[in-house]
């Protein structure tokens, strides 16, 4: 519940010995090691990016030859393998591999080379397949497709559109001719496209009788072969059977080689930890002798990092606190309980110079406010069931998807408490089924109240939700403030909103009127209204001499005070937002009430105990993934709109330190 302090690091060291220090560091690591733009003679900066490329080229090709595997002989993974995490990995089995590269690598350049030999054979084949049906009208020709006759007579093979008998193509074809001595047509096959055709005459003749038949849209043969048509084919089928046993030749090699598939994932996270390595050996300043870093380092793991690298080398280290304008990173630590919102509060900004760590106090909200937009026991208890399973058995899964399913878990305990409270089990689900199936009503009544018959109440409670969870987020502010010994704004930006907003409250609830309105089964006495609304009043006064205090004009100063409590405004919108909480609830009761009564039309038949089973498992399936979608976007909605409205801006960078990232292994450390 608390924003680390950082130590500001600084090591000098002998060059000879970098590459063991970054090793060490990156092992342990704790240290963000920060990019040094400073101007010094003795001292320059190592050039990388020739190294980085070679790594990222390397990486390439183990990476292509990985999806070439999974093409071949795709991995078999469990349903529920993303749960699974990192495998474990030794240091020691870490080190082999590393010092495997060249064969490593001259594995995936060799799968690489089987699979584009495959892509040859099998362009080489469709390209057979493609001349081998050309050829098919053909393959009663007892002719040769280049034949063109002998000295004496002309042949003409080839084809026409369309399909056409030998009468009519004779018939078209004298229309065109003037007188000829002979022709002879045989009609080799026809389709309803073509009709192939062998024509001859006289040499004579050749001449107009080609001109006639090209006016008839005759082609001769695209695949123009020497050969018998059949011959040829079975030429070309030949060669075919001849690559299709290659290419299996080819992938029954690549599917041997599968068995390297976690050698090649082994040097791809190897070429991470190296091009991290790189990466940050590029920041560094060195000279002929001696290198220099600086960063910054968790306070309390100064102590232990400044042992170990001194037990291994010639060092000279230095922690000193961060200078005040200096940008510091932020890591985070929270309890078991917070921590899983951390992701939540990340994807909208870490909290910036001076600001407090919101995750506790925003967790407590987060699950209350989830829990009362989902609202149903057995939506609530089906999300607790599946998380904590998965929690339990998958021990090693990737941190996050652990903080996660974590956070939901939480949620659903929230969902379960709020369904309960409301009476929503499935909707109403055993009123329905004890009614139309065992024609008795057992119902399992609310421990508080049914929204569906009471809204206005749950409008209520909603707003009342909202207001603290406003005055959550300005009591933030005012520790803030007070952190900070800014003890004016405390009592300028927060008392006094505390006493305008709390007193308007206690004003309306001093009011008959809006007591009746919102089904209010108490009024607060006028007295206390009265004294609530001179409260109010001073409050504000207050705030109109004190929004605009930077400006040292007057009429601006109240211009500008009037304008600031024209956010009062604000405050009405926010907790009128809070509304959202009703309407939530209320999709998510009613539309299950709707589902379970479609599931009872079709009465208490065993036919209709098997529909109401199939109504009920897709419906309710649907309804929860809709709602637990919706629950979860307003609830970040809540949380970062109004809430963080109040007090938190952000802006903080997130401490990346410089350790190993891998994606497939996790290393595990022997000491």
């Amino acid at each position: 519940m608390a924003i680390l302090p950082m130590k500001h690091i600084s090591m000098i060291g002998l060059k000879k010995d970098r590459r063991a220090v970054l090793d060490v560091l990156q092992r342990c690591g704790t240290v963000q090691i920060n990019d040094i733009n400073r101007k010094d003679n003795a001292f320059y900066k190592y050039d990388v990016s020739s190294e980085k490329l070679l790594l990222e080229k390397q990486a390439a090709v183990v990476q292509e030859a990985l999806e070439i595997l999974d093409r071949h002989v795709p991995e078999k993974k469990p349903m529920l393998n993303v749960l699974n995490g990192k495998q474990e990995l030794s240091r020691k089995r870490y080190e082999k591999l590393d010092g495997e590269q060249e064969e490593i690598l001259e594995t995936a350049k060799h799968i690489r080379e089987l699979s584009d030999t495959i892509s040859e054979y099998r362009a080489g084949m469709e390209k057979l397949q493609v001349q081998m049906d050309s050829l098919v009208p053909w393959s009663s020709l007892d002719l040769p497709l280049q034949f063109r006759g002998t000295k004496s007579v002309a042949a003409f093979i080839g084809s026409l559109t369309g399909e056409m008998s030998r009468d009519e193509l004779l018939a078209s074809l004298f229309d065109r001719l003037p007188a000829v001595d002979a022709v002879h047509l045989e009609i080799v096959s026809s389709t309803r496209e073509q009709v192939c055709i062998v024509l001859l005459c006289l040499r004579r003749d050749a001449g107009p009788v080609e001109n006639a038949l090209r006016s008839m849209g005759f082609a001769y043969p695209s695949a123009s072969v020497p050969t018998l048509p059949i011959r040829q084919m079975q030429e070309w089928k030949e060669k075919k059977d001849r690559l299709e046993k290659a290419r299996d030749t080819a992938e029954e090699e690549i599917r041997d080689l599968s068995g390297q598939r976690d050698s090649l994932k082994g040097m791809l996270d190897c070429y991470a930890i190296r091009k991290e390595k790189a990466d940050v050996a590029g920041r560094l300043l060195q000279s002929r002798h001696a290198f220099f870093l600086e960063g910054y380092i968790p306070a309390r793991k100064a102590d232990t990092a400044a042992a170990i690298l001194n037990e291994q080398f010639d060092l000279l280290v230095e922690y000193e606190d961060p200078s005040g304008d200096a940008d510091v990173p932020i890591l985070l630590e929270n309890n078991k309980f917070a921590e899983p919102v951390e992701g939540v509060l990340r994807s909208f900004s870490l909290p910036g110079k001076g600001e407090i760590d919101p995750t506790f106090l925003m967790a407590i909200f987060y699950y209350i406010l989830f829990g009362l937009m989902l609202s149903d026991a057995g939506y609530g208890l089906l999300m607790v069931l599946g998380c904590g399973f998965c929690l339990r058995k998958y021990k090693n899964m990737e941190p996050g998807m652990q903080k996660t399913l974590r956070m939901f878990f939480f949620c659903g305990i929230s969902t379960t408490f709020w369904g309960a409270m409301f009476g929503s089990w499935f909707g109403d689900v055993t009123k329905i089924v004890s009614t139309t199936f065992f024609h008795r009503t057992v119902s399992v009544p609310p421990l508080w109240f049914e929204p569906v018959n009471d809204p206005m109440q749950m409008l209520v409670f909603s707003m009342a939700v909202g207001v603290l969870h406003l005055f959550t987020g300005l009591g933030a502010k005012l520790v803030q403030c007070i952190r900070a010994k800014q003890y004016k704004d405390a009592v300028y930006d927060v008392l006094f909103w505390y006493l305008l907003v709390g007193g308007l409250i206690v004003v309306l609830l001093s009011s008959s009127q809006f007591a009746g309105m919102f089904g209010l089964n108490f009024v607060l006495p006028s007295v206390v209204g009265k004294a609530a609304g001179s409260i109010a009043a001073v409050a504000g006064a207050g705030i109109i001499l004190t929004a605009g205090r930077e400006s040292r004009n007057w009429f601006k100063r109240i211009l500008k005070g009037l304008y600031g409590l024209y956010n009062v405004t604000g405050y009405l919108s926010d907790i009128l937002s809070y509304s959202r909480l009703l309407a939530l609830g209320l999709a998510t009761g009613v539309i299950a009430t709707v589902i379970n009564q479609m599931g009872a039309m079709f009465g208490d038949s065993v036919m209709g105990a098997v529909l109401f089973a199939v109504v009920f498992l897709i419906g309710h399936a649907l309804n929860m993934a809709i709602n637990l979608l919706g629950a979860y976007v307003h609830t970040n909605r809540l949380s970062f709109v109004e809430f963080f409205g109040k007090f938190y801006e952000g802006g903080g960078k997130e401490f990346t330190p410089f350790a190993v990232h891998t994606k497939y292994f996790e290393i595990k450390e022997e000491t």
